[in-house]
């Protein structure tokens, strides 16, 4: 055997690492080697190691004696490279090797092989086998009790494999070799009798047929002197058909030339390890399934089906057939196969069924791989499968052919899109390494315009080497400022991203190639059913038909329940074709339709979760048929969720279409949805372009309240400056407007942004401003919230005496509107109060009750700070093991929301738990994880906090102490 090092029992026992030949001393040391390799991966108990070494009669100290010879026998291994493999387990001891690392395994996995292949594979795999074999197995290690039958096991394998050897070799007429040879086999073997009927063949083919004959006779004689028995049947049989000259006896050579069609693989094929894997397991398993490889255009399908069929082109030894079906239909095919397996052509049948039955009959007693590309649809694939054996149909093919499993077994491998590192890679393998270290920026962004279309990035990479002065810079410039497509074509190659995506575009039914068209409309990252009714001016039943039917063919992919998303290079495509066939009154009527949609649903989803936000009542020209979701919050939070990467895009779209209405009042009526979930980041970008279009409107109410909005999400992303300043420009317009109960709601804004500045003074005044302003308009909402913020600013200040009055009259106001949200908010602020009061028990009782009702809403934004404050509790009462609890939940509330700042407070109370616990290892990874995030959120008052916390762990693990 080869390689980086071997085991070797089918001869002397050895072991050879990658060091160079292990120094076994002994025989009893080579017969532990010896045993525990042939049973490599498998822990043999210590009695069974004594029993080989010993057998019925070990000595009183034959445990200590067999620890003694493994612990010799662990140092040779270490030294000859084989460190770590000899391994105490359980009861005894195991050989931690690959099995194919052991001669034996090896020669038995080849013998394996062998059966049932073509006589000139078979034979090729089989004389490797025998070839292994070095003299008599454990030839200088003789073994005890069960050790002696797996020897003898052994000479019996190598025999039977000796045997197949020349059955292989006499099908493929090498009748003189076998002829000399085993005769003098079965003389040292001459009970054989299935050696004895191949010498006797052989000897026939060879013109010796009183040979033969007398072959016959000694077994006759051996048999009944050894056993008083007769030749059985098979070999009597041939006795009486070589006595009447037989003329079936004169076989031809086995060997035909098989077919080998597969094209070339492609050049530099990069990545795809996973799917390589899903599809050898299709060649490992014991069913020979149909094979679909599917995906987008331009995605390599046919490079990965190519590579992976040269890679398991040896275990088919019969052939590799290969057909394009692009170019023929399922009876050419046929015909195609069945030439292709050396039927004349005269004798190809005519009709379609009778090929395909001529064809399965041929693939029954063969093992070849049928590689199909192209495939339109199952009615191209059906003809196609064999029948009954161990051939194995592969195809590529645009469409999933999920109908084909009601017929068949079938494996799908799904190809989509390199990622990143991959596409990097594939560029580097054609451009050259050096070439892409030299830009890398320039390289990073060309994977990313193409991207991770394998087509895509070749077109671009054999632009580049064609142009071998051109930078990847000037390059990815060229391709963001053109269109991408047209880009991504080279002169003398017809085959570019556009005529590709143009040949899964053509096929489609009219109303598939409509919605495909509408889809290069929608500005967002997905587009769902409703969407698409909308685009379209259609059912959503029907457009949800014609969306899953874009995703068989792999135009769109599924991202979701009803949710898919376009490719980037497809979406552009897509929209090239909407502008090239769709009027520009179509496109705008059709664009209006989507923005009431998303309207309609937006309204719906403000009524079920926050129906008291009522300032906009939207009238959209086009209201959907169905709704994307039940009459539940927890449902349209779950939509919204799905929606969110679309949500700017859409208020972009709604700026520049001219419905400046359609921009403000869906960005009012998704504050209900940060409300509850944040993501406050992508709602100050929403809100810019909503204000934006208020103010482009002339409508002072609908800037006021934009801009609002703007100010409460700076607040939240901890720009207070900005929020503050925002605000006040939102208060200007409020008063402009005329609208009381919003200027209240400003004044409150402003306050809490002077709050969070400890700007103190001024924030009680500008709530107490509030609290009168909305009281004054009948704003009974207002008004508990400034009462409520009014109390929170006195526990920031550390006066959690005054906060009492104003929270529970809060309390009550919200109580009374059925305002569940504001109930726990406004809980969770007297759970501090009371914490600062040292009331440990009522402030439990208190964040507990918010955390309930939070959960209730499914609002992970409030929980987030809900279960922080419980946390504080724990820890103010000297209870670090719930604290940390409820600090690890915050933590995990937090990153769903996307919210830094607080992921930063809740490692640190994480930190300051640890701390308080003894745990100071894991204290400190909790505070120095939390310094190097607060860096990126600075809050002065938790940075202190932090330094004081490790202070105090420095100091309580200073040496000495």
């Amino acid at each position: 055997m080869t390689g980086p090092g071997w085991l070797g029992v089918l001869g002397p026992v050895e072991a050879v690492g990658p060091t160079g030949r292990a120094e076994l001393h002994g025989a009893r040391q080579r017969a532990v080697l010896g045993v525990l390799a042939l049973h490599a991966g498998t822990v043999l108990s210590a009695t069974r190691l004594v029993d080989v070494l010993w057998g019925d009669q070990p000595p009183r100290t034959a445990v200590k004696t067999l620890h003694s010879h493994v612990a010799r026998l662990r140092t040779a291994l270490a030294a000859a490279g084989f460190g770590g493999v000899l391994v105490t387990r359980g009861p005894g001891y195991i050989l931690d090797v690959a099995p194919e690392s052991v001669d034996a395994h090896r020669f038995a996995a080849l013998v394996r092989a062998a059966r049932g292949l073509a006589a000139d594979r078979a034979a090729a795999l089989l004389r490797e086998a025998v070839g292994l074999w070095r003299g008599e197995p454990f030839a200088d290690t003789p073994l005890a009790d069960w050790g002696k039958h797996a020897v003898d096991d052994l000479a019996e394998q190598r025999l039977s494999a000796v045997e197949d050897l020349w059955d292989a070799e006499l099908r493929l007429g090498g009748h003189d070799d076998a002829a000399r040879e085993l005769p003098r086999l079965l003389a040292r073997h001459p009970l054989r009798e299935r050696m004895a009927g191949l010498a006797m063949l052989a000897l026939h083919r060879c013109g010796r047929h009183a040979d033969a004959l007398a072959v016959f006779d000694r077994v006759r004689r051996d048999l009944a002197e050894s056993y008083g028995a007769d030749p059985g049947p098979d070999l009597a049989a041939l006795h009486t058909a070589i006595l009447r000259r037989d003329p079936a006896l004169d076989g031809e050579p086995a060997y035909l030339a098989a077919p080998a069609q597969l094209p070339a693989p492609v050049g530099h094929f990069t990545g795809r390890a996973a799917e390589l894997s899903a599809l050898d397991d299709v060649v490992a398993g014991a069913e020979r399934p149909v094979v679909v490889i599917t995906g987008a255009a331009g995605m390599g399908k046919t490079a990965l089906a190519v590579q992976w069929a040269h890679r398991v082109a040896a275990r088919f030894p019969d052939g590799q057939l290969y057909l394009d079906l692009a170019e023929q239909g399922p009876a050419d095919a046929l015909a195609h196969l069945l030439r292709s397996l050396d039927v004349p052509d005269d004798r190809v049948p005519a009709d379609a069924a009778e090929r395909a039955a001529l064809y399965r009959s041929l693939l029954k007693a063969r093992r070849c791989l049928v590689l199909v590309d192209n495939a339109g649809g199952v009615d191209d694939v059906l003809p196609l499968v064999p029948g009954a054996g161990a051939s194995v149909l592969a195809v590529t093919s645009r469409a999933t052919l999920a109908a084909l499993g009601t017929r068949h077994a079938v494996r799908v491998v799904a190809v989509d899109a390199l990622d990143h590192a991959d596409s990097l890679a594939l560029l580097a393998r054609v451009l050259g390494d050096a070439r892409v270290r030299r830009e890398p920026v320039a390289a990073a962004r060309l994977a990313r315009l193409c991207g991770g279309m394998p087509l895509a990035l070749r077109i671009i990479a054999a632009r580049l080497q064609a142009a071998a002065s051109a930078t990847l810079a000037a390059t990815a410039a060229d391709l963001a400022s053109a269109g991408r497509l047209d880009g991504l074509a080279i002169e003398g190659d017809s085959r570019t991203v556009g005529t590709v995506l143009a040949s899964a575009y053509r096929p489609l039914s009219p109303a598939d190639a409509a919605m495909f068209r509408m889809v290069g409309l929608a500005p967002g990252a997905t587009v769902t059913a409703g969407a698409g009714a909308a685009l379209c001016g259609i059912g959503t039943a029907q457009a949800a038909d014609a969306l899953a039917a874009l995703a068989s063919g792999h135009l769109l992919s599924p991202v979701g329940q009803d949710r898919y998303r376009a490719h980037d290079l497809t979406r552009e495509f897509a929209a090239e074709r909407v502008a090239a066939e769709v009027s520009a009154a179509d496109r705008a009527a059709a664009v209006d339709r989507l923005l009431d949609w998303y309207l309609a649903v937006a309204e719906a989803a403000n009524r079920v979760i926050d129906p008291r936000r009522d300032a906009v009542r939207p009238d959209p020209g086009f209201r959907p048929d169905r709704l994307p979701f039940p009459d539940d919050r927890h449902a349209a939070l779950a939509f919204l969720n799905g929606e969110r990467d679309n949500v700017l895009p859409v208020v972009r779209l709604a700026r520049a279409h001219g419905r400046l209405d359609a921009a403000w009042q869906l960005t009012y009526l998704l504050t209900s949805y940060h409300d509850a979930t944040g993501h406050w980041h992508l709602r100050t970008r929403v809100c810019a372009v909503a204000a934006e279009a208020a103010a482009a409107l002339g409508d002072p109410r609908a800037e006021a309240e934009t801009l609002r909005g703007l100010g409460v999400a700076y607040f939240m992303i901890r720009r207070f400056e900005d929020a503050l300043a925002t605000n006040r420009a939102a208060l200007l317009a409020a008063q402009a407007a005329g609208d009381a109960a919003g200027e209240g709601h400003v004044h409150n804004n402003i306050a809490n942004a002077l709050a969070e500045l400890r700007r103190f003074d001024e924030a009680v005044v500008a709530h107490e401003r509030a609290v009168a302003t909305c009281g004054a308009a009948g704003n009974a909402l207002g008004r508990a919230l400034a009462q409520r913020n009014l109390g929170h600013t006195y526990v920031r200040m550390g006066r959690a005496g005054l906060s009492l009055a104003p929270l529970t009259d809060a309390l009550g106001t919200f109580a009374d509107l059925g305002h569940d949200r504001l109930v726990a908010a406004t809980l969770d602020t007297i759970g501090e109060a009371r914490l600062q009061l040292g009331e440990h028990t009522a402030a439990l009782a208190a964040v507990e009750r918010a955390i309930t009702i939070s959960r209730d809403l499914g609002d992970q934004w409030l929980e987030w700070e809900c279960l922080l404050d419980a946390g504080r509790v724990h820890l103010d009462r000297g209870a670090p093991g719930p604290a940390a609890d409820h600090f690890a939940s915050a933590l995990q509330a937090s990153r769903a929301v996307g919210d830094r700042h607080g992921e930063a407070a809740a490692i640190a109370h994480l930190g300051r738990a640890y701390l308080a616990a003894g745990r100071h290892t894991d204290a400190r990874r909790e505070l120095e994880r939390a310094v190097v995030l607060r860096a990126g959120v600075p809050d002065e008052d938790e940075q202190a906090q932090l330094q004081a916390a490790l202070a105090e762990l420095h100091e309580v693990t200073a040496p000495g102490r």
